[in-house]
Order: C-alpha cells, then sequence, then structure tokens
C-alpha cells in the first residue's frame, strides 16, 4: 500500500486510550521524547539537532532529549496513532502545511493534543536558564505560528521563494537590472530569446502549491474565508480568484510565448523531490536564464553558476506590479509541544526549544542548512561575523520576508488537508499547460474539488464524519 495512502486511514483501530509521553515519574534522569522528520534528502536538520540534544542534557544532566526520526511522509499519523495509546512524544515537528492538522489532533479526553509555546511559557523570561526567544524570532514565522493570539509551535527552520538569475546570459542579453515584476520577467525573457545560441527557455519553477499560495499571497488575495483561517475555522475555498486567476494567466502567457519551461512534473507525492530537481537542473545546464526555487537553495544556485562558469544573482520573487505587494510567505517547520505534560517535564521541553534557537545554535544552523536565521539576534551575530557581507546570496531571504505586511494574506492560509489541496492546484495547472484547458474555467473547477476536501477534513474533525472525531487526512507536503 503506497505511503499517501496509508496516511488518509482513519485511526479506529489504534485503541481507546490517548496522551502523551515524558512523564518524569519518580526517577531523577526525566525524559523527553522529540519526533522529528526524516526527510531523505535533507538528513542535516535531524542529526544537528540529536547533537543539540546531547549538549542540552550535559548543560542540564537530569534531562534526557531523545530524538527519532520519523518518515516524513507518515509522521503525523504516527503520532496520532500514538496519542491514542498514550505514547505521544513531548516534541513534534510538523511541516508547515500540517499546521491546521496539528491543532486538530486529539488527546484521549476529547481536547488539542498539542498546547500553545507561548500559554506554556506563561511570561517567563527564562526557563532552566534558557533565555525564552519567542519575542526575538523573525516577525513572518512569528506570524504565521501565532494563532488564536498566541505563538502556537515554534519554527526552527524558515525559508522563502526566490528568484535566481544568470546574469552572464542577462548581460550577453542586454538585461542590467534583475527583474522584479511579472512585466519585467516577460521582457528580460523576450530579450533573452533572442540570443543567438542562447538557452531554449527563460524561466522555469515547479509546479507546487507552494508557489500559488506565495503568488496569491504577494497580490494580497486569500485562499479562504476567515481571514485564510485565521479568525475562524477555513470552511470555504477559493481557487478562482483575481489573485490567483491573474498568476495563473500570466503563467500559461509565458508558456505559450516559449518562456516557461515546464517539465513536466507535478510536485504532488513521491514526484514533489523530481520536479525540483529537474528545475534545478535547467538552471545548472543554462537551458534557462531564471529560476524560482526555495531560499534553501541559495549555496547550491550560486554553487552551479560557479561550477558551470556563469555568475548567479539572487534576488526577490517577482510579483504582479500592477497591485500593492502584501508579502510573500514562510515555509519550513515548526515544533510543538504536547499538552498534559507534568511540569518538570515540560519545563525540561520548552528549555530544550529556547536552546535550540540561541543565537549561536540558530547562526550555525542557518550556515550548515541555508534556512533563514530565525531569530534577530542569530542575524545581528551573523553580521557581526561579516557573513552576510562574505555571502550576500543569503541575506536576500531575510530582506524578502521583513517587508511583509502582516496581512493574513502576507501570514498565509490555515487549511485542513492543505495537501490534497495544492494537489489539487498543481494538476489544475498541468491541464492548463499541457492540455490546453482554459485557465479560468479551470480553477472554477479546481476550487469546487478543493471545497470537497476540505469539507470532508473538517466533517471529520467537528464530529460529522464516519469513524472518530479528528483528522482523517494526514497527507504531508
Amino acid at each position: 500500500m503506497k505511503k499517501d495512502r496509508l496516511q488518509d486511514l482513519d485511526l479506529a483501530t489504534a485503541g481507546p486510550e490517548a496522551g502523551v509521553s515524558g512523564d518524569a515519574g519518580d526517577s531523577d534522569t526525566v525524559v523527553i521524547d522529540v519526533w522529528l522528520n526524516d526527510y531523505p534528502v535533507v538528513p542535516l536538520f535531524l542529526r544537528e539537532t540529536k547533537e543539540l540534544a546531547g549538549r542540552f542534557s550535559r548543560a542540564h544532566p537530569r534531562y534526557q532529549v531523545n530524538v527519532e526520526g520519523r518518515d516524513h511522509l507518515i509522521l503525523p499519523r504516527e503520532v496520532a496513532l500514538a496519542a491514542q495509546r498514550g505514547e505521544a512524544p513531548a516534541i513534534v515537528q510538523s511541516f508547515y502545511t500540517s499546521t491546521q492538522l496539528a491543532r486538530d489532533m486529539l488527546a484521549k479526553d476529547g481536547t488539542p493534543l498539542f498546547t500553545s509555546i507561548e500559554k506554556a511559557i506563561g511570561g517567563r523570561e527564562e526557563i532552566l536558564g534558557e533565555p525564552v526567544l519567542l519575542d526575538d524570532i523573525v516577525q513572518a514565522a512569528r506570524d504565521y505560528y501565532t494563532i488564536d493570539g498566541e505563538f502556537t509551535a515554534m519554527p526552527p527552520l524558515t525559508s522563502t521563494t526566490l528568484l535566481y538569475a544568470n546574469t552572464t546570459l542577462l548581460d550577453a542579453a542586454g538585461v542590467t537590472e534583475i527583474p522584479r515584476t511579472w512585466d519585467e520577467i516577460e521582457s528580460a525573457c523576450k530579450a533573452v530569446a533572442r540570443l543567438k545560441d542562447g538557452p531554449s527557455h527563460g524561466i522555469t519553477w515547479p509546479n507546487h502549491g507552494w508557489i500559488f499560495q506565495q503568488s496569491v499571497a504577494q497580490q494580497g488575495g486569500l485562499l479562504a474565508d476567515h481571514d485564510n483561517g485565521r479568525s475562524g475555522r477555513a470552511v470555504a475555498i477559493d481557487l478562482a480568484s483575481g489573485p490567483m486567476t491573474g498568476f495563473v494567466q500570466w503563467w500559461h502567457r509565458l508558456h505559450q510565448d516559449g518562456h516557461y519551461l515546464y517539465t513536466g512534473v507535478r510536485s504532488a507525492g513521491d514526484e514533489t523531490y523530481a520536479a525540483w530537481e529537474a528545475n534545478y537542473r535547467a538552471f545548472a545546464e543554462q537551458r534557462v536564464a531564471f529560476v524560482l526555487s526555495t531560499s534553501v537553495e541559495a549555496e547550491r544556485m550560486v554553487q552551479a553558476g560557479h561550477d558551470g562558469g556563469f555568475a548567479v544573482q539572487v534576488s526577490t520573487m517577482p510579483r504582479n506590479g500592477e497591485v500593492p505587494y502584501a508579502g510573500n510567505l514562510i515555509g519550513g517547520d515548526s515544533l510543538w509541544l504536547a499538552g498534559g505534560l507534568d511540569e518538570t517535564t515540560r519545563d525540561g521541553a520548552l528549555a530544550f526549544l529556547q536552546f535550540m534557537i540561541n543565537p549561536s545554535n540558530a547562526a550555525e544552523r542557518h550556515k550548515t542548512s541555508g534556512f533563514i536565521p530565525i531569530t534577530g539576534a542569530a542575524i545581528a551575530l551573523l553580521e557581526s561575523e561579516g557573513w552576510f557581507e562574505d555571502n550576500p546570496h543569503h541575506r536576500v531571504a531575510v530582506d524578502q520576508l521583513a517587508l511583509g505586511d502582516g496581512s493574513p494574506a502576507a501570514r498565509g492560509a490555515l487549511l485542513g488537508d492543505f495537501v490534497g489541496i495544492q494537489d489539487v492546484m498543481t494538476q489544475a495547472m498541468h491541464d492548463v499547460l499541457v492540455s490546453g484547458a482554459d485557465p479560468a474555467a479551470r480553477l472554477v473547477q479546481a476550487t469546487a474539488e478543493a471545497q470537497e476536501l476540505l469539507d470532508d477534513y473538517n466533517a471529520h474533525c467537528l464530529g460529522k464524519g464516519p469513524g472518530p472525531r479528528g483528522p482523517n487526512r494526514f497527507r504531508v507536503g
């Protein structure tokens, strides 16, 4: 049975008991279980967190932090099953699109499995001697995970979408400035197309839900009602809004005019990595002059230029220049704290979370992973070391996220079965690019398809679907 199917099975057979692990009991040693996503192509976070856990335990001998990696595609379902057995870990890593899913997971008594980190901290400035750093987390990440007025989960890894440009090709084409808007991208692609022996296309990016989200957010658009699911549970979705339709029509026009390279691979299920990798290869092989990709790829993109003999400049994601800019979204993961922990275990878990993002640890993690340094203090430390002066391509993501206006659009949507809804987006775009579907009409159809998914998810969470109350879809991506 495929993993994505396993994730959508209900939990009726898991047993009636639920709760969380990490009870201090009578032992002198307090065990804190931490379950992290084990990404096969990004193993570094798991390995580094295990190292941090060892350092934390040496600084706090009473605590033993056990870090386990779980297949990222099935981790949410495994957590839900463990909760019903009374064995859920104290800390769980969750991908950003799984935020609503994490909020909807239940303990044995029907209460939320996870508690707000801000609530658990309770206004304290330090815990076990570890300074509390929530207020110093970069604004865009703080905005995303502030729900119902409280900082709910802690993001150790944050990213955004950037534009990577082959300036060697652009110089040859007479393009002197990196494009900032859709119109400027089109003009630059036309200039590149006139090059003798130039690349086959001007630009590429993956057909992935994150790209849709970014562009809609830039334009101040929303994916769902109730302020993108932030002033109440999202119950109505709109994939045919003006901002979404405008982006898809622009994308379609680039493709029709021969400027956008579509690899033909949707970012869905097991093909997600392949889609992103195909776009990287197109840029590295100079088959395009531009690529949109995650900020985590900045070092790799610049290195591709070094290896291929061309110059690379990193810039902000191009936007619709006809409307005010609202902001770009974050990506990445967050760490959630289980409710129901005894006080000693809870404080150990909270202290470990703060230890993970202290300035030196956050700065080092940025250097090794490419994710945005998560706190202002970490950014300041890197600046004092001359890191950004020597590596300006790593500064762009920090600056882009700082431009957000804090609106529901810029903060991003909270949706049940977000991954299923993303798959609806990418299938619709595939039909537009490959099968000639009309963009506006196909987005109306996609809205109806996505609404069915959202309705089904919400029905289960609200106790109106078959089986036990709670999430019934656990897909990740």
